[in-house]
């Protein structure tokens, strides 16, 4: 049967309703008991007296964490409760008794916790996690629907690199070598010279051995394409979807940003347009903060905080080194030492959000540059035919959800903001 979810209580004050869900704790004071109960949408307290309904009472006492049940009783509006409403209990179904639950109301350590991860996922930090970054999937689906662009799927298996060889996880293809995706881009592109303007949103893999804070082997990308788009419409796109992004959830998750102790101030006051620094300009920065880097350099975690401690939205760093980036990029035409791509950093030391560019749209230029990465030119005769058959000006980019969900939601390491994370020495659950 289906019951009254605890985030509608507020519709059924002085009604009788049944809420179902897992018992998350229960204390009593001898004559009354107070059951919270979660249902995944939020937590209210029922309460039980004694001399009320004392068949009840009873059966509650054999009540364990985390057992499922069922209970009826009248809402009231009760401002110090959680939720700001109360139950007061009329019934109580016994679905499932739980055994005795491994995670106990106490501090556990990091590993305890990640081997039961399947389990920890149901308290009450990491439900807000899980639907902040819920709310950020679907206010990006919205942005692109509203900005007429098409959902298109990108696949998972691949028989080429896209962010280059070293990190593929490779995979037998029915005797073929084939990889897991690390980006849906390049199908993007073809995408985009179908329907104009496209997004896919799904998970991709990198095989980095990588144990930072920031890195996970496998994750999610919510990447978009739009044909007839240069350097600057792209750039204008990214800052216009994340503040969008921001403003849903802040709009829809307060409860959940203040769950997690966020400084929900320092989301309010992000504004448009997002700050510009070119690659040289960031370099000179960094001098100015005594670092030692030189012109040239990939930028590292400790070099995109100092970048992003200088300002209280997300920074965007354009026109990197060619060197450094990948064979798609487009030069820029008044300096080819650099290409028209940027990467949107976080604030707060959450490093690269988005990277993202103009893509390459001349036939021998493309040739050119995957004969300097050394790829193989067979595996990319599909990729090329875009270029042969009504090429034009097209840009992209792609959005990391774990980092964006680690920094709006302001965690310490980004393993939480998916429910089963994948890093280096972790498949398990």
């Amino acid at each position: 049967m289906q019951g009254t979810l605890i985030k509608h209580l507020g519709k059924h004050v002085g009604e009788e309703v049944t809420v179902q869900g897992w018992l998350y704790n229960k204390r009593s004071s001898g004559k009354i008991q107070f059951l919270i109960l979660r249902d995944g949408t939020g937590m209210v307290q029922g309460v039980l007296v004694k001399k009320e309904a004392p068949e009840i009472f009873d059966l509650a006492k054999e009540l364990t964490q985390e057992s499922a049940i069922r209970l009826k009783g009248i809402v009231r509006e009760e401002p110090r409760s959680m939720g700001g409403y109360e139950l007061t209990v009329t019934g109580l179904e016994i679905i499932n008794l739980a055994q005795e639950y491994p995670i106990s109301h106490k501090e556990h350590g990091v590993d305890f916790l990640m081997d039961r991860r399947h389990l920890w996922i149901r308290t009450p930090r990491q439900n807000a996690i899980l639907r902040v970054r819920s709310e950020i999937e679907q206010a990006a689906r919205d942005f692109f629907h509203q900005n007429d662009f098409t959902l298109v799927d990108s696949p998972i298996i691949t028989p080429a690199a896209c962010e280059g060889t070293t990190t593929l996880f490779e995979l037998d293809y029915h005797g073929e070598k084939a990889f897991l995706s690390q980006s849906g881009q390049l199908y993007n592109e073809a995408s985009a010279m179908a329907v104009g303007r496209m997004y896919c949103f799904g998970p991709t893999f990198r095989a980095e051995k990588s144990k930072t804070r920031r890195h996970l082997m496998e994750f999610w990308m919510i990447e978009a394409e739009a044909a007839f788009f240069d350097f600057e419409d792209n750039m204008k796109l990214q800052e216009e979807m994340v503040y969008f992004i921001v403003q849903r959830v802040l709009e829809r998750c307060r409860q959940d940003l203040e769950l997690l102790g966020r400084d929900i101030s320092k989301l309010a006051a992000i504004k448009l347009p997002f700050p510009r620094l070119s690659y040289t300009e960031a370099v000179e920065l960094l001098r100015s903060k005594g670092e030692a880097f030189e012109w040239g350099e990939d930028f590292g975690a400790p070099h995109e905080t100092i970048i992003s401690e200088c300002f209280d939205s997300p920074v965007f760093i354009h026109r990197y080194p060619t060197e450094i980036k990948a064979f798609y990029m487009k030069p820029d035409p008044e300096d080819p030492r650099v290409v028209l791509g940027a990467d949107l950093i976080a604030p707060e030391g959450y490093g690269e959000m988005i990277g993202g560019g103009q893509r390459i749209d001349d036939l021998k230029l493309l040739e050119e540059r995957l004969a300097e990465h050394k790829l193989p030119k067979e595996a990319f005769e599909w990729y090329l035919d875009l270029r042969r058959y009504g090429s034009v000006s097209h840009s992209g980019f792609g959005l990391g959800l774990e980092r964006t969900v680690s920094w709006i939601c302001k965690l310490d390491h980004v393993r939480e903001t998916i429910p089963y994370p994948r890093m280096l020495y972790r498949v398990y659950p």
